[in-house]
């Protein structure tokens, strides 16, 4: 039972203890951090107690680089059940909720879907009170915040620790020591509540933080040598300082792998020390109580290093091995062999020396089991852990897992049948798939309140919140035309508040009557934003030379960050900044089309976009996206997917149905039989108005700058590199396919009705895609855990 005295009591409380202050004198990023602090005393004890509950038997750890949590008073404010009761609350002391929302930083933690995925699933491990706790670092600037100046990304440092952190505990008593070839450092973890939804059960995400043994040197000090003083102290921090750090020279290598080694090592440290506690010094059981998941391959050195820690702790080599094994399942992310990570001998040798004597030996023994199973030469040097002086991570996490899967029924497919056959053919048994999902919490019922209150009217129940499947009975309103007008009322509303949103974010103006036609996601080739940008230069022309050209008003709104080290991604960002500045000031066209890039594209700008879109773009090469979870967000706020036939795609058609969606482009078996023999410049020659778009990057249609780069682009297009063939994801191949299936949504705009038809499908066939049915799959396939409820 919520109590406002207790809780105003609380509040007022936290300014005086954490800023000196009285309600009257405090500033807003001091109301909001005492609110989350109220907050934070409310749910102490039942997260306690979950901890005491989950130490009784199994528990899971998702290791993982990355956590994009998205901002956290709403979303637990919505998970409690009290969100009316604190918006209250704080209406009573003349504080308004939502600015306390709005304030609050992004946790810098994560920069994709990689990371968005992992804080999906702790949400739903916390909402079916499965024990499963959460690890990685905790980054104090997180990637970068992304600011444009004439066109170009700049990076700047993410301070989302300025006004400090309310949600989590500094837990220095579980400090541990990580030891690198060069020194060693501590690894502090901060404890952040992860808040189930209707539930007492308070999950936990532990985050490592790196410190210096030393925070100065007192003697260097006293010389007056101050930056020497600070360096081993620096140099410590550094580790947790930004996530992904440029690694173009060896100085940016070696942090990355301090990294991953630093988090992993702190975490397999701290499970043993408990399990020591619990159950004694043999640890043979260890994986009776510990099903540890890699998510993607930073986390694989964890293989070896649980072998050097069990060796260390007296356990023989072949019990180790059976430990490890049966510890550790893997989680493949990827299906491009670039992506899959490979570490230089040297560096494991200079900064790991322990630990790479550990991977010899698992190499070794790898290969004495390949010779043993008979297995050709070539299929033993394509499968060696360690070649050509580089270890290939996703090896080693294959042969030290029990379990292996995909992330989508098409990318586990490809994994068995073309990119890990000769695994596949080996470990049959490992391999499963574990379609990814999203949490509905935030995704749905925290960002689109109005569409949620009308799904809830028409179930009956909230209950589809946590069981989706609940969500399906939405189809039998599919002919009430009643409900589907307001469905399309709630969409122009979410369309306005965006609309005003990018206005004072951007400032930029956009038509909220406009279809808004939406492409978010990391910037990478394969995401094919380039297709995009093509595309509407084309229909540029083509509006140009005929202004009574009979389309709809469309809206392009695209948010990504390219990798501070990615070049040609960021000459896509530039390339699009120049269409946006062309079309935008083009008074014969900007009435029909506007394109907007927006700013630091992040989970809190996604919970404003998803619901106003009314194209969700998931148009990646076929065979290149393993899941996506972006095109989930979008058909559960009921938006059609224009994308190919690619990841979760695939299910995405299957569940709502091909004609309600617009699906394009060469699929994996025909791009597969033409890689070979494809040549680019036959759809460049022959395609109408594909030329012309193409070399505007280089005509001087549009300004790089100088830098070189949009030659670059058109050159890797039509010419490739000596890295890859040219057009290496078929832009130009799937090119026509792609403006067809754009002219087909602009006919089946102008039908509203039809129109709300195809959105409502969507979103009354979203039910598979939640992350508590992919994580019920993981608890009961995978780790074998077992929730456990608290009492309280």
């Amino acid at each position: 039972m919520f109590d406002r005295r207790k809780f105003k009591d609380s509040f007022i409380r936290n300014l005086k203890i954490e800023f000196g202050k009285t309600l009257e004198k405090s500033n807003k990023h001091e109301k909001y951090y005492a609110v989350s602090k109220a907050i934070m005393e409310q749910i102490i004890e039942d997260w306690s107690e979950t901890e005491e509950t989950y130490k009784k038997g199994k528990q899971a750890y998702y290791l993982s680089a990355e956590f994009l949590m998205g901002r956290a008073l709403g979303n637990n404010l919505l998970n409690l059940g009290i969100h009316k009761e604190i918006e209250e609350s704080l209406k009573d002391l003349d504080i308004d909720i939502n600015l306390m929302e709005e304030i609050e930083e992004d946790a810098g933690l994560g920069n994709g879907g990689l990371g968005r995925l992992a804080a999906c699933f702790l949400d739903s491990c916390a909402t079916m009170n499965l024990p499963v706790t959460g690890h990685g670092l905790r980054y104090r600037y997180g990637i970068f915040k992304q600011k444009f100046i004439d066109g170009f990304q700049v990076e700047e440092g993410d301070q989302w620790l300025k006004h400090g952190d309310p949600w989590s505990i500094r837990r220095v008593e579980d400090t541990v020591m990580i030891e690198f070839a060069d020194g060693k450092v501590r690894a502090v973890p901060y404890d952040t509540p992860i808040i189930g939804y209707e539930t007492k059960n308070i999950n936990t995400l532990r985050l490592w933080e790196a410190e210096a043994l030393e925070d100065f040197d007192f003697h260097l000090f006293n010389e007056q040598q101050y930056d020497e003083a600070v360096k081993a102290k620096n140099r410590a921090e550094d580790i947790s300082r930004v996530l992904y750090p440029n690694d173009s020279k060896k100085a940016g290598k070696i942090l990355r792998l301090k990294q991953q080694y630093f988090f992993v090592s702190a975490s397999l440290q701290d499970m043993i020390r408990k399990y020591k506690k619990r159950a004694g010094e043999d640890l043979e059981a260890f994986p009776k109580y510990h099903a540890v998941q890699l998510n993607d391959t930073h986390p694989v050195v964890a293989i070896p290093e649980l072998m050097r820690l069990l060796i260390k702790e007296g356990v023989n080599w072949e019990k180790a091995w059976r430990i490890t094994q049966e510890t550790f399942a893997y989680t493949n992310h990827t299906i491009m062999a670039e992506a899959l990570e490979k570490w230089d001998v040297q560096l494991y040798k200079e900064l790991l020396p322990k630990v790479y004597e550990i991977i010899v030996k698992i190499h070794q023994q790898f290969l004495g089991e390949l010779k043993e199973k008979k297995c050709a030469e070539e299929t033993i040097k394509e499968m060696q852990i360690i070649s050509e002086d580089r270890i290939h991570m996703a090896w080693l996490a294959i042969y030290g897992s029990h379990t292996i899967n995909g992330v989508a029924e098409l990318h586990t497919e490809i994994l068995k049948n073309q990119e890990l056959k000769d695994w596949y053919k080996l470990y049959p048994n490992k391999f499963q798939n574990k379609t990814n999902g999203i949490t509905f919490r935030r995704w749905i019922a925290l960002c689109n309140k109005e569409l949620t209150q009308l799904i809830t009217e028409l179930v009956g129940t909230d209950e589809w919140i946590s069981d989706s499947n609940k969500i399906k009975e939405l189809e039998k309103h599919i002919e009430d035309e009643a409900i589907l007008k307001r469905f399309l009322e709630i969409k122009t509303l979410k369309k306005s508040q965006l609309a005003a949103y990018i206005l004072e974010k951007e400032d930029v103006r956009i038509n909220p009557d406009s279809i808004f036609d939406i492409q978010i996601k990391r910037l990478h080739e394969y995401k094919r934003q380039l297709l995009n940008a093509f595309y509407i230069v084309d229909l540029y022309y083509r509006l140009k030379e005929n202004p009574s050209l009979d389309i709809l008003p469309r809206t392009y709104i695209f948010g990504a960050k390219a990798a501070p080290g990615y070049v040609r991604a960021k000459a896509i960002i530039k390339y699009i900044n120049e269409i946006a500045k062309l079309v935008n000031n083009d008074q014969d066209v900007n009435d029909k089309i506007k394109v907007v890039f927006v700013t630091n594209y992040n989970v809190s700008y996604g919970e404003k976009l998803f619901p106003a879109a009314d194209v969700s773009q998931q148009i990646s090469t076929a065979g290149k996206e393993a899941s996506g979870t972006g095109n989930m967000k979008f058909m559960l706020n009921g938006t059609p997917t224009l994308g190919t036939y690619d990841g979760a795609n695939v299910e995405i058609v299957q569940e709502a149905g091909e004609e309600n969606n617009f699906i394009f482009g060469a699929r994996v078996e025909e791009l597969e039989a033409i890689k070979d023999s494809y040549n680019p410049k036959k759809y460049y020659e022959r395609v109408p108005g594909l030329k012309r778009a193409v070399d505007t990057l280089i005509n001087g249609t549009f300004d790089d700058g100088g830098t070189g780069m949009f030659q670059e682009l058109f050159s890797a297009l039509l010419e490739g590199t000596d890295w890859h063939h040219p057009d290496h994801y078929f832009l130009l191949r799937d090119f026509q396919e792609y403006r067809e299936a754009q002219q087909r949504i602009d006919i089946a705009y102008q039908d509203r009705i039809s129109w709300a038809k195809k959105c409502w499908m969507n979103l009354a066939n979203a039910g598979k895609f939640s992350s508590d049915r992919t994580i019920k799959q993981y608890a009961e396939e995978i780790w074998k855990t077992e929730a456990k409820q608290i009492k309280s």
